[in-house]
């Protein structure tokens, strides 16, 4: 068995090889990457496999491979304000992702079959508001989980405008999934052993794109077998938020810019994120694979031997880049999050200062 890329170090070496294999192309799921670390979203006795691309599943809690939800970021072209379910939820770690980019005036609601996951997501969700830096560098969708079979939505809820099932869905199924869709909305599942992208752009008009072979365990379906009814999954409402909420958005959004201003200040035009150390890169022409992972299977890009032979680095390169590499810069200084000590010192009373911060503590 394998994985799609080299495994990483740490979070960002796993990026960085995600981003070389071109499962990760833009700028923006490349920030959402970045802001939450995968290992994060492990049990502790399994965090030693967290870099490397390959699913992980331990009873119910389960997690795609990396480059399997880089395709599914990618593909469904987030931007800020849209509304996104995702049917499956799970750990929660991609419905985070894409809150980081939908923002504070997006929808980001998730459906799980099981209650022991539901737990477990709200536990790494709010670990993720209370300890990471991250949190402070974007204005946050915070994900929804509600318990239920995604089979039994009621027929009565919103249509989104990104939708991602991360279960195998029966061809039966499919015109099901599609009318969770507002028109020019984006649905992105496992139909028919294909990752599939489907926009719809019209009332009754689709274009379909298949993405990737894959092999999802398929999803579960209804039982009614005590009762003979279904159970329907009521959605939560989208609720309009409170002037209080609009005044800590808007507070904190000044403080950003201000912050901005006065680097840019102190730095001139140009200023850029404080650089990662430099890692060697592997030049590499990629086939097209399949690789099987217990019940997902999904297609790499892999190496080709002599492609390596022909294209190897430069020695020189190679030296003067290891050069550069020396143990001491192997690990930066944790960047200063600045939101959080400008906000800490304003002439405001303490519990005004915590509720722009989310209450956070350290």
């Amino acid at each position: 068995m394998g994985g799609a890329v080299s495994a990483g170090e740490d979070n960002d070496e796993l990026i960085d090889n995600l981003k070389e294999a071109q499962y990760i192309r833009t700028e923006l799921v490349e920030q959402a990457f970045r802001a939450i670390d995968r290992a994060d979203y492990y049990l502790e006795e399994f965090k030693d496999n967290a870099y490397k691309d390959l699913a992980w599943k331990h009873g119910n809690i389960h997690l795609s491979a990396p480059c399997i939800y880089s395709e599914v970021m990618e593909a469904l072209d987030l931007q800020p304000g849209l509304s996104f379910l995702n049917l499956g939820s799970g750990t929660g770690y991609l419905s985070s992702m894409v809150g980081l980019i939908l923002g504070p005036f997006g929808v980001n609601h998730g459906v799980e079959l099981h209650s022991d996951v539901i737990e477990y997501a709200k536990q790494k969700l709010d670990f993720f508001i209370k300890t990471s830096d991250s949190f402070d560098k974007f204005e946050f969708c915070e994900p929804s989980f509600v318990t239920g079979n995604c089979l039994e939505i009621s027929p009565d809820c919103t249509q989104y405008d990104r939708v991602y099932c991360g279960a195998g869905v029966q061809k039966e199924h499919e015109d099901y999934m599609k009318n969770l869709l507002k028109v020019g909305g984006i649905l992105v599942m496992p139909l028919e052993e294909k990752l599939t992208k489907i926009t719809r752009t019209g009332p009754s008009a689709w274009e379909t794109k298949k993405i990737l072979a894959v092999s999802f365990a398929p999803l579960v379906q209804p039982n009614h077998a005590d009762s003979g009814k279904s159970r329907l999954v009521y959605l939560p409402p989208v609720a309009v938020r409170s002037l209080q909420d609009l005044a800590r958005i808007a507070i904190r959004g000044t403080i950003k810019k201000i912050i901005h201003q006065e680097a840019l200040s102190r730095s001139g035009p140009g200023l850029k994120d404080p650089p990662r150390f430099k890692r060697r890169r592997l030049r590499r022409h990629r086939l097209e694979t399949i690789v099987f992972l217990d019940k997902e299977v999904f297609a790499s890009r892999i190496s080709s031997p002599s492609d390596d032979s022909n294209n190897s680095e430069d020695p020189e390169e190679e030296r003067h880049e290891e050069e550069e590499t020396k143990p001491s810069e192997l690990k930066p200084e944790p960047p200063v999050n600045f939101l959080r000590e400008k906000v800490l010192s304003l002439p405001l009373p303490d519990p005004l200062k915590y509720y722009l911060l989310y209450y956070r503590e350290k």
